[in-house]
């Protein structure tokens, strides 16, 4: 007798996030048919597990159709019993249109998420071989190439879930259309003007070549497995001869000359996202002139990141420069805002306050005996918090000092760099 998709998805969420299921769940469901393939899927697995379901859509506003479709799902999650968000974002206009969404859609998610760990996509096994595709075409090596995570911890703390990438999208569909779910068709999915339809359309020829889909995604995934273990052998350097301290991450003066060159570059370039709270890396050409630096016995500045020796250590850290326009007045009555992807600031209420990097003209201010404990170059671009051109707190200082503000890295709690390492 043939598994179930119920079964399927069962399986692949216990592999994922069990055997303890987090008390909630977030879902992002766009109102196609995979999606809301993946939210009756998730509607009954519940049933048996007792997680709480979140449900989120962002309307991007590029089709007229578009608040009408995310309406659907609001609809959709009303009759189920689940609550249901819509987040709307509009295209400035600049840049590539669906990279854009793309990166706009997760960073509102992100946003809106709250405690809530854990966002289930619905990518398919016709996406890993669509990706693979298009990846190919532009070049990509072994990273770009591989396929994409069931599980990935993003430098903010939020992780990605996608349990459908064992299923087909035409499954998927099925399963929508027997259980009478509706889900709409995003004429972008056939338009030859995207990269994606295109490789899709190309699928069907490559097959009869013996280019199977499967055997696309199958390729993916090898080259994910080839992936992981250089992530581990780069996650092994780290342990012996790295440090971290919150934000700042450091590496043993000995830790080149016991590390072929390739491990040099994944590592470096991973403490470059997690530093920049980037969701990718630098271009290769300066990341390998920065490698060949560095492990001369240079320092040097990439990617929104400073790289000096500190005590011998190569030191890096958050360049000021980065974030130094990065300033925002706090108008509502939060007591928690998230500061450049990787901060959250707490405090009993932080409504007219402004949130900024330390800057100069904040060390300045703290008194001498705080500042000869700081690092002067890692601490300018530290958050903290100002009532006008007074600094009231910043990191770096205990609670006490800082008046009640407390100042949080995600390096502090569960996203270490070594997790970081690993998940990517």
């Amino acid at each position: 007798m043939p598994v179930t998709l119920d079964k399927r998805f069962a399986d692949a969420m216990g592999g994922l996030l069990g055997p303890s299921f987090p008390s909630d769940v977030a879902l992002a469901v766009s109102g196609g048919g995979d999606s809301m393939a993946m939210l009756l899927l998730a509607h009954n697995w519940t049933r048996a597990w007792g997680v709480r379901l979140h449900v989120v859509t962002v309307d991007h506003g590029l089709r007229p159709e578009s608040a009408a479709e995310a309406q659907m799902v609001a609809e959709e999650c009303a009759l189920l019993g689940h609550p249901h968000t819509i987040l709307r974002w509009r295209w400035d206009g600049t840049g590539n249109k669906l990279d854009a969404a793309r990166r706009a859609r997760l960073r509102l998610i992100d946003a809106w998420r709250g405690q809530i760990a854990h966002v289930l996509l619905a990518h398919t096994r016709d996406d890993l071989a669509e990706t693979f595709l298009m990846r190919l075409a532009r070049g990509a090596g072994l990273d770009g190439l591989s396929a994409m995570q069931p599980l990935r911890a993003l430098a903010s703390g939020m992780t990605l879930v996608r349990p459908c990438l064992g299923m087909a999208r035409a499954e998927l569909r099925h399963y929508a259309t027997v259980l009478k779910s509706p889900f709409v068709d995003d004429p972008s999915n056939d338009d030859p003007a995207y990269v994606r339809a295109r490789m899709r359309a190309l699928l069907p020829l490559l097959q009869t070549h013996g280019f199977a889909r499967e055997t696309l995604a199958e390729t993916a995934e090898h080259l994910r497995a080839e992936r992981a273990a250089l992530n581990a052998r780069a996650a092994d350097i780290w342990n012996r001869f790295g440090a971290q301290d919150g934000p700042v991450l450091s590496l043993h003066p000995d830790w080149a000359a016991q590390t072929e060159v390739a491990t040099q570059r994944r590592l470096l370039n991973a403490a470059l996202r997690y530093v920049a709270g980037a969701e990718y890396g630098p271009r290769a050409a300066p990341l390998d002139a920065l490698v060949s630096r560095v492990t001369s016995g240079g320092a040097g500045t990439l990617h929104g990141c400073d790289l000096q020796f500190v005590n011998g250590r190569l030191t890096i850290f958050r360049e000021y420069a980065s974030v130094a326009q990065m300033c925002g007045t706090v108008d509502d009555t939060s007591e928690t805002a998230n500061w450049d992807t990787s901060w959250t600031v707490k405090a009993p209420d932080l409504k007219g306050f402004t949130l900024r990097a330390l800057g100069q003209d904040g060390w300045d201010q703290l008194p001498r005996e705080h500042r000869e404990g700081l690092r002067h170059r890692v601490a300018l671009a530290w958050p903290s918090v100002w009532q006008g051109d007074h600094l009231t707190a910043c990191a770096g200082l205990t609670d006490a000092e800082n008046h009640g503000i407390s100042f949080r890295h995600r390096g502090q709690g569960e996203i270490s760099f070594a997790r970081f390492l690993l998940s990517h």
